[in-house]
């Protein structure tokens, strides 16, 4: 199941606690490095859990995916592995996986989000890495840059199905680079280590500044919507890098995710949420069904307008703008 022994991944440092030991540390570590990593919070029957659900989302067996969809013709033929092997991310699984759905509010990810963002938590998002051996990493970006919150508290929770390692693809982040609130500029780039999602450029960090995430599975890493990370390939042989990653923010602010017609920016609330902790102060504006589960743009097949946005990015941009990205 996992990539990598357990063993050779090193749990004892800075940033790395279990639950029973979680405390005022702990917070005080990730307010200052935007990151903290629960190790032990998802049992192996849990994993197990997570593992045939994925196999019976990209079968379709859950509901129908959007987006880039590969073609499995004769997927009732083939093994899960065979069928795994064709996706990299799945979007929004949630809305019909009520496995899935079920690990939103999974006890260490409550445990964590009330400490770090407030007694009142919720998710509006979920994210199925499949990652198998060979599938790219995704450059360097903001989570904030994709879903906006008025009050800075977008986290995280990255759950590891299976050993997060260098070689399978881990986590990179760079401590600290959340705390100035800073959303840094994104240019489409043509790296075939990474995805099709845009890259971040023009921050005052180098590779020094990152370090990995190594973790066992089982793991949650926690990381705040401003702290610059990525990740590499896996350059494994064989084998995933299988990770569920939600997203959650304060109750108490609005999202403004999606503009509605005839509503004003500064009252626009995304109501496709789900809460996990606490109260929601916003309950009699009712919630909505209206994000679908679908497929993430791998690279493989290339990445439809990407490469005219990146000629169209050095034709316009400044001298400057290049160096820097």
């Amino acid at each position: 199941m996992s990539a990598t022994p357990t063993g050779s991944i090193d749990i004892d440092q800075p940033g790395y606690v279990t639950l029973d030991r979680l405390g005022a540390a702990s917070t005080r570590f990730f307010r200052e490095n935007g990151y903290l990593v629960l190790t032990g919070a998802v049992s192996g029957e849990e994993r197990r859990t997570l593992i045939d659900e994925a196999a019976a989302v990209c079968r379709g067996k859950r509901g129908e995916l959007g987006g880039a969809v590969p073609m499995l013709e004769n997927a009732d033929a083939m093994t899960d592995d065979e069928v795994l092997r064709h996706f990299l991310c799945i979007h929004q699984p949630h809305k019909f996986s009520s496995t899935i759905r079920g690990f939103l509010s999974q006890r260490g990810i409550v445990e964590v989000l009330t400490r770090v963002i407030g007694p009142n938590v919720k998710c509006m998002q979920s994210m199925l890495f499949i990652k198998a051996a060979g599938k790219p990493g995704q450059a360097w970006h903001q989570d904030e840059d994709y879903i906006p919150t008025r009050d800075r508290s977008l986290c995280g929770a990255w759950i590891a199905i299976d050993d997060a390692v260098i070689r399978n693809g881990c986590l990179w982040v760079i401590p600290g680079s959340h705390q100035r609130g800073i959303l840094y500029p994104q240019y489409p780039h043509d790296d075939r280590r990474f995805d099709c999602a845009l890259e971040a450029y023009g921050f005052p960090y180098t590779e020094k500044d990152e370090v990995p995430v190594e973790v066992p599975a089982g793991s949650i890493v926690f990381f705040n919507g401003y702290l610059l990370h990525r990740s590499l390939p896996n350059r494994s042989e064989t084998g995933y890098r299988r990770v569920l990653v939600n997203h959650y923010m304060s109750a108490e602010s609005l999202l403004p995710w999606r503009h509605k017609e005839g509503v004003g920016m500064a009252r626009t609330d995304f109501r496709d949420v789900v809460m996990v902790a606490g109260e929601d102060p916003y309950a009699y504006k009712g919630y909505e069904d209206i994000t679908r589960p679908h497929v993430r743009k791998a690279g493989d097949g290339g990445c439809g307008d990407g490469r005219s946005d990146l000629d169209t990015f050095l034709k316009t941009a400044t001298k400057e703008q290049i160096a820097r990205a």
